[in-house]
């Protein structure tokens, strides 16, 4: 018979593995932070789709497909 590990270090590796691709934080992000990690990104899409009036109209479209 192969020797094995025991199941409680398999499973605290296993623990450990998937510790180090998750953060543990809980909580919410404060608004100001979330709109200054998103208003880059805002930015670079209005400039490669061709402006206010085609990210408005995708948004537009979005929210009538979503239904609202």
């Amino acid at each position: 018979m192969a020797h094995t590990a025991p199941r409680t270090l398999v499973r605290t590796r296993g623990r450990r593995t998937y510790a180090a691709f998750t953060t543990r934080r809980t909580g919410r992000r404060h608004p100001l932070v979330a709109t200054a990690m998103v208003l880059p990104l805002a930015a670079l899409l209005v400039y490669a789709f061709g402006g206010w009036e085609a990210v408005v109209t995708q948004a537009s479209s979005v929210g009538v497909m979503l239904g609202r």
